[in-house]
C-alpha cells in the first residue's frame, strides 16, 4: 500500500515555540471550573481570559487567565492560539514551578496574545454584512455586490474601465432579488469565487509545474480554517478557495510553495531554495499572508 507524506501550509504562521516548550502532544486532564476574576483581574489595564481558564496570572500590570493542562510530556509547553493561553505541564511538575516558568515567558506571552488580539480585531473588522451593495476582495481588488434578478442565473462580473477613483471598477451581478437574505447572497457569492478559485489555480499550477520539474494529479478545493495548502506526495495539491481574496502573486507563491513539496517534502534550506527557484520574493509574500486581514464569512 502506497503510503502518503502530507505537508502543509498554514494560515497562520506559528510563532517558533519558547526554549521551554515541547512539541504539543498533550493529553488533556479534565480541569477545574475556572475561579472568579480577583481584584487584579478588575485592575488591571489589560485582561486576557481563556473560555476554558481555570489558572490565572498577573504578567506585568496585565491580567492573563489561562488553560492549565496536565500533560504526558518533558517539559511545561506554552500555546497561544486564537483563544487564548494554554500551559501545559507534566503530571511531577509542582504548580508553583509552572508559576515561575509563566512569570519567566511573560513577555512571550503578552506579545503573542497582543499579536492574537490584533489579528483578531482586524477579522471582526473585515466581517462582511451581505446586502445589495456589499463589497468583498477578489484577486486584491474591491467588487461591489449587485443584485439582479434580471440576470440569467449564477453571477456575472463586471468592470468599469473608467471608475471613479477609491471606487471599486468591479461589479458582481447575482441573480437575486433585492429581498434575498444575507445567507442566499453569501452562498451565491461564494459558489461564483470557488469557480474562479479552481480555474486559476489549475492554470497557475499548470504554470508553474513544469518550471519545477514536477507534475501534480488532482486539485482539491479547501476550506480549511488554519491551513493555505496542502501537498501530498501521490501529486493531489489542496488549494483553499479563500486564496482568491489576494492578489495573484500572492497565490502564485502559495501555489508555488505546494508544487515544491513534491520535490522536496519538508522545510528544509533546500526546500526554500527550490521555492526561490520560481518565486524570488517568497518571503514578502509570505508574509502577507500574515498580515492582510481576509473577509469573515
Amino acid at each position: 500500500m502506497l503510503k502518503l507524506i502530507q505537508l502543509t501550509l498554514d494560515l497562520f504562521d506559528p510563532p517558533a515555540p519558547p526554549a521551554l516548550a515541547a512539541p504539543p502532544e498533550t493529553v488533556p486532564l479534565p480541569v477545574a471550573t475556572a475561579p472568579a476574576e480577583p481584584l487584579d483581574a478588575v485592575l488591571a489595564p489589560a485582561t486576557f481570559h481563556h473560555p476554558r481558564a481555570n489558572r490565572q496570572a498577573v504578567l506585568g500590570h496585565t491580567f492573563v487567565a489561562y488553560e492549565f493542562r496536565r500533560a504526558k510530556r518533558r517539559t511545561i509547553g506554552f500555546v497561544v492560539g486564537a483563544e487564548g493561553l494554554t500551559v501545559s505541564a507534566p503530571k511531577w511538575v509542582p504548580l508553583g514551578e509552572v508559576d515561575s516558568a509563566v512569570q519567566e515567558k511573560s513577555a512571550w506571552i503578552l506579545s503573542k496574545l497582543d499579536a492574537a488580539r490584533d489579528r483578531h480585531d482586524r477579522i471582526e473588522s473585515a466581517r462582511i454584512q451581505w446586502r445589495d451593495g456589499a463589497t468583498f476582495p477578489f484577486m486584491g481588488e474591491e467588487v461591489i455586490v449587485v443584485l439582479d434578478p434580471r440576470h440569467g442565473g449564477g453571477a456575472l462580473l463586471n468592470t468599469a474601465a473608467e471608475a471613479l477613483p477609491g471606487v471599486p471598477r468591479h461589479t458582481l451581478h447575482v441573480a437575486l432579488p433585492q429581498r434575498a437574505t444575507g445567507e442566499q447572497i453569501r452562498d451565491a457569492v461564494q459558489a461564483w469565487l470557488m469557480r474562479q478559485a479552481k480555474s486559476l489555480f489549475i492554470e497557475r499550477l499548470d504554470h508553474f509545474a513544469p518550471q519545477l520539474g514536477v507534475q501534480w494529479r488532482k486539485l482539491a478545493l479547501s476550506n480549511a480554517g488554519t491551513r493555505w495548502g496542502t501537498a501530498h506526495s501521490d501529486g493531489t495539491i489542496r488549494l483553499n478557495w479563500r486564496l482568491i481574496h489576494f492578489r495573484l502573486p500572492v497565490i502564485d507563491y502559495v501555489v508555488a510553495h505546494e508544487l515544491s513539496h513534491l520535490r522536496v517534502m519538508d522545510h528544509s534550506p533546500r526546500f526554500w531554495d527550490t521555492v526561490a527557484t520560481v518565486v524570488p520574493d517568497y518571503a514578502q509574500l509570505r508574509g502577507q499572508l500574515k498580515d492582510e486581514a481576509i473577509p469573515t464569512w
